[in-house]
């Protein structure tokens, strides 16, 4: 699966030299990972939000930015063709 472009949701942000560029919530340090990480080990998105501090509406944000992405078509890779008799 590919990476997500996260710099097209706008509850985030990487900022060089802050948590090492990674996406992070939006003026916080907490990576969007979090999210993820703690659902994934059965974490209600309350649970989540008390242990980061962090809004309903940024919680939402990263999980509904995620799930639309998974519904955009994949990108194909531009194939350039070569004629082997040029070569």
């Amino acid at each position: 699966m590919a990476a997500l472009d996260w710099s097209q949701c706008s509850a985030v942000e990487s900022i060089p030299g802050k948590r090492s560029g990674a996406w992070v919530f939006r003026d916080t340090r907490t990576p969007v990972s979090v999210v993820f990480d703690n659902l994934e080990v059965g974490a209600s998105i309350s649970e989540i939000m008390d242990w980061f501090h962090l809004s309903h509406e940024q919680v939402v944000a990263v999980i509904e930015f995620a799930a639309r992405s998974l519904d955009a078509p994949p990108v194909q890779p531009s194939v350039e063709t070569v004629d082997a008799h040029t070569l």
